[in-house]
């Protein structure tokens, strides 16, 4: 078993020190406006049996929660990673070393990552105001991104359009980019990013794989083809309530933004929502878990202006999500133990050299992708028609 000595603050601090230190870091915090995760660690833990995995999934239930799943209980021998609270480092740890659960401490201070990510988008905005650019390897705000893609939908406005499929809890603009060589209710892939508002790499995905489709469009010959007679749909910013609130306020936070009366908890996980599995495997009807389901399916407005455009075009052949943490593929449908009936199909693409060191697992999807058009070309391959739309994910480790 493994452990840090100085708990979260750092080795040699006394705890009045530690103390002295937390509480400028919130009167910091405070003024600027930002949460503050001073202290908080993320911890990895390795179960060896189903025992020890329940014993992990009861941190969940606790009321208040004291734990942040970042990867949660699923089988023995897989890592569960999550955030604890420096306030509860003490407790969890000790409830962990009682119950002969091995830890070991991936990061040691979130805030101090935190600072520097945001001391980084800092120095990008300086360099992106002093050359008029946009900068395709940095993260960016609501307001930003969305200013991008009205530029960017002039730019290459002979094959890229913005449509306003919805509004969010908080009344923000749901947008999606189109791309297409001409047709009405062609067969049609769609790719959403940023369901999990704190997940900002898969919004620089979104960015990045928009500005590859019309780079490559003409040069590279699968993107190309698929074209010819396929549109593609991207959503960049599926959760904008949550996404603006991760930078205002809590640069961790998960959920939508949505608050119903007599409810102290605000929001709902939006990956929990779909009608398909409600509340199976990975939910929770708490609302003050990270995985809340949402009262009823589709209850959300971001939700359901994802399921109103998709059924109302009638024809989609692929829907690929992108999340990220972990380094998985996977695929419907993770409710269900049976396998699915084109899981040789599915396997195939996880399978496929291009795709790099992943995990195939038959899951809801939670993931990340590349973005590449070779990627989105064999999830969906435009020669095979599907009675349902396959909703497909990639998950990355961060690195």
């Amino acid at each position: 078993m493994q452990d840090a000595p100085g708990g979260g603050a750092g080795p040699g601090l006394s705890p009045v020190d530690r103390r002295t230190l937390l509480v400028c870091s919130f009167i910091l915090a405070a003024a600027l406006g930002q949460m503050n995760f001073t202290g908080h660690q993320v911890l990895r833990v390795l179960a060896k049996n189903e025992k020890q995995l329940s014993l992990l999934r009861d941190l969940e239930s606790l009321k208040p929660q004291k734990v942040d799943f970042w990867r949660g209980p699923a089988r023995p021998s897989l890592p569960v990673d999550m955030r604890i609270p420096f306030s509860e480092l003490k407790d969890v740890k000790a409830y962990l070393e009682s119950h002969g659960l091995a830890y070991s401490i991936m990061i040691k201070d979130i805030q101090v990552l935190l600072d520097q990510e945001r001391e980084a988008m800092a120095k990008s905005r300086r360099l992106e105001r002093s050359t008029s650019s946009f900068s395709y390897s940095s993260y960016h705000t609501l307001e930003e991104i969305y200013s991008w893609m009205d530029n960017f939908v002039t730019e290459h406005s002979d094959i890229v359009s913005k449509i306003q499929i919805g509004h969010s809890f908080e009344n923000r603009s749901i947008l999606v980019l189109k791309f297409s060589t001409g047709g009405s209710q062609r067969p049609a892939i769609w790719m959403d990013t940023g369901i999990h508002s704190r997940e900002w790499i898969t919004h620089a995905t979104g960015i990045w794989t928009a500005k590859k489709i019309v780079n490559e469009y003409g040069k590279d010959r699968i993107l190309t083809n698929i074209l010819k007679s396929m549109d593609i749909f991207v959503e960049i910013v599926s959760n904008p309530d949550g996404f603006a609130f991760t930078h205002s306020m809590n640069r961790l936070w998960r959920k939508n933004k949505c608050n119903r009366p007599g409810v102290f908890c605000i929001g709902v996980d939006l990956n929990r929502n779909w009608r398909s599995g409600f509340g199976g495997n990975g939910s929770n009807d708490n609302p003050c878990s990270e995985t809340y389901r949402g009262p009823y399916p589709h209850s959300e407005p971001e939700v359901a202006a994802i399921v109103d455009f998709i059924t109302a075009h009638g024809n989609i052949k692929a829907l690929i999500s992108i999340h990220s943490y972990s380094q998985m593929l996977m695929y419907p449908y993770g409710h269900l133990l049976e396998p699915v009936s084109n899981q040789e199909e599915l396997m195939w693409r996880a399978e496929s050299p291009s795709t790099g060191p992943m995990t195939a697992a038959s899951s809801t999807p939670s993931a990340s992708s590349s973005g590449t058009p070779g990627a989105m070309a064999s999830c969906c391959r435009p020669q095979r028609s599907s009675p349902r739309p396959r909703r497909c994910g990639w998950q990355f480790r961060p690195s």
